[in-house]
């Protein structure tokens, strides 16, 4: 099928190609085979990247980034917040899993971005309190979801830093293209 592990920066490219892949495609293009679920059923899973994308239904990494079954290990919160229920997924990817990846995925249009512009109550406000602290008074839709990201991005490196060759970084999906636009990939190493 496919190496057990690989590096963060193999995993990087696999994930840049695939995005390339799913610009023009019409269905997603990861192998999700009855082999490929029998394989990983039978072998485990052993994905390349961690992904910590918003919940927006318009926002599917795995067809994003044109993977599969068992390729990616995906997060998903409204906002692409991070809390400790998130830093313990990610903390099980990279540590018992092998990822060598962890990309925080944004997007344009993002509701709990512009949720955060407003006054909220409820569960919500969990939510939107993070975004506000990330983007303080910031007005611009653009600039605010990559406070978001570099945030996010932040508090994972400030809890999980201890691993060998692992890349920590952001990324900003255009809903409107499919087009992701990594966030200085190389200098998130955190070796």
């Amino acid at each position: 099928m496919k190496e057990k592990y690989i590096t963060a920066f193999d995993a990087l490219e696999r994930l840049k190609e695939g995005n390339k892949t799913y610009i023009n495609s019409t269905k997603c293009a990861g192998d999700i085979s009855p082999d490929k679920r029998l394989y990983t059923s039978k072998n485990g899973q052993h994905p390349f990247a961690v992904i910590v994308s918003c919940s927006d239904s318009r926002v599917i990494p795995e067809c994003i980034f044109s993977a599969g079954i068992g390729d990616l290990f995906v997060i998903r919160v409204a906002g692409n917040v991070i809390d400790n229920i998130q830093l313990g997924s990610i903390e099980y990817a990279v540590e018992h899993l092998g990822c060598k990846l962890v990309v925080v995925l944004g997007h344009t249009g993002c509701g709990a971005v512009c949720a955060a512009l407003e006054q909220n109550s409820g569960y919500v406000k969990y939510i939107t309190d993070e975004i506000k602290h990330a983007i303080g008074d910031e007005k611009d839709m653009i600039s605010a979801v990559t406070l978001n990201i570099k945030q996010s991005v932040n508090k994972i490196k400030d809890h999980i830093n201890n691993i060998e060759d692992l890349l920590i970084t952001g990324a900003l999906y255009h809903t409107e293209s499919g087009i992701v636009d990594f966030c200085h990939s190389t200098e998130n190493k955190t070796i």
